[in-house]
Order: C-alpha cells, then structure tokens, then sequence
C-alpha cells in the first residue's frame, strides 16, 4: 500500500526527516508516536502534498506508484485522505454540498458514476447516525463555528463516505473529550477493513486504548527510532520519550 524508503525532507532550509523508512501493507493499522518536533505531522504534511516542504531524497510509493509525482487532487482521488489535527474553515460553503462534491469528484476521476441527490442524502443520513452527527451540522458551513469535537467528528464522517485505501490520522484525538475519542474512534473503527490501511498519529497511548494498531512506531529527530506492536505504546506510557528513544 505504502512504502516510504529513506525519506528525507526539510522546510526553510532545516532538515525535518532525516532518513525516515516505513511500509504499511493492505488491511494494516500503524500508529506512530513521538514527541513535539520529532517530524509526525511533517510526514502527513509531505504525503498529503502540502506546499513549501522540500524532499531532499527517498522515495514514497502509494499503491505501486510514485507518490511525489502527483498532485494533491491525484492522491485524493487516488485513495489517500488526510485528517488535519486542526481542520480547517470554509465559510460559504456547506458541509452537506462539500461532502457531495467531494465523492462525486473521486467517483468521476474512477470512472464511475456519479450519485444523484437521493442516493447522496441516503448514504450521508446513514454514515452521520452512526457517528452520532446532528443533521442540523450538515447544514452548516464546513467547520465554521464548530467545536473542537464537531471539527473531528466531520473529519472521520469525510473518512467514511470517502472510504479511502490510505487513511492518514494526524493527532485526531487533539481537543477531544472521552465521549468525543469514543465516537470518533468507534468511527475509525467501522471504516476499518482488509482492503484498506491507516497510519495514526498521535502524542499519547490513550487513543491507542480505541484503535489498536497492528504495529507502534517511535519517531525521533526525524527518523523511526524503535517498532513493535500495541505493547510498544504502554511500554512508551510507562517509560516516556527520552528514554524510550535511546533504548
């Protein structure tokens, strides 16, 4: 699914990666961990294709093709999805008209038909009950005026109707209340199947409690320091970043 080899990426002039490899195969969940600065969210940032970050060397691969040769609409629309740790507004624009738009626009680029008004609707009443959604919010600009909870919730509501191969998760549980985590990760959860693979990232074990990974990662200073399965996270919690990084 994802084969990223010796990635090395800087911004302004400063190295960020320094040599970052990580393969995450059809039907896996990794999450990777690491402190403020380690290079987490550059990551999300230089797979999703956001501006201004440099890639210096490596390779990224997604689905057998070179990921760095496409532009953001392409990966997109190729399978890849990027949940912001802060989601951002777009006054004017309606949740509901935004979600539409967005589905018939992968749908169209995969040659497949694209869905009339009542089979949108359908689909969108059926994915924002299960994540406990006020219809009322669909109706609203997207995230203008939502509450740190709600911005989440319409992430992973994206995430489900999209229904992406690669689903990237930066620090989705920022801001988040139990019952907000528990929601959002039940979300994630449903969404999860054999075709299709997420990579989450996040500060803290607790997220981990909801989504259990297939496979833990520790990035520090740029690269992945240390690997191993959910039992890495609550050894993390225990012993903490500085340490665990020199082990």
């Amino acid at each position: 699914m994802l084969n990223i080899n010796n990635l090395k990426v800087s911004i302004d002039e400063k190295e960020i990666l320094k040599g970052l490899s990580l393969k995450i195969n059809k039907g896996e969940v990794h999450a990777l961990m690491g402190p403020n600065g380690s290079g987490k969210s550059t990551l999300s940032y230089v797979l999703s294709g956001k501006e201004k970050y440099q890639v210096n060397g490596g390779s990224v691969d997604f689905k057998d093709n070179n990921l760095l040769d496409m532009d953001v609409d392409e990966r997109a629309n190729n399978g890849l999805f990027l949940a912001f740790q802060y989601p951002m507004e777009i006054p004017g624009v309606q949740t509901s008209f935004f979600l539409r738009t967005a589905m018939n626009a992968k749908r169209k680029f995969n040659n497949k038909p694209e869905l009339d008004a009542l089979e949108f609707a359908k689909e969108l009443k059926k994915k924002s009950q299960e994540l406990n959604i006020n219809p009322d919010m669909l109706k609203r600009d997207l995230n203008v005026n939502y509450s740190g909870g709600e911005k989440k919730k319409q992430e992973i509501l994206q995430l489900s109707m999209l229904d992406p191969d690669l689903a990237i998760l930066d620090e989705t549980d920022s801001g988040l209340d139990i019952d907000a985590l528990r929601i959002v990760s039940e979300g994630v959860n449903k969404a999860r199947n054999s075709e299709n693979s997420f990579l989450v990232i996040t500060h803290y074990q607790r997220l981990l409690n909801y989504i259990k990974p297939d496979f833990v990662h520790i990035i520090a200073d740029g690269r992945i320091v240390k690997s191993g399965d959910y039992s890495l996270a609550l050894e993390l919690e225990e012993q903490g970043y500085e340490k665990m990084a020199q082990a």
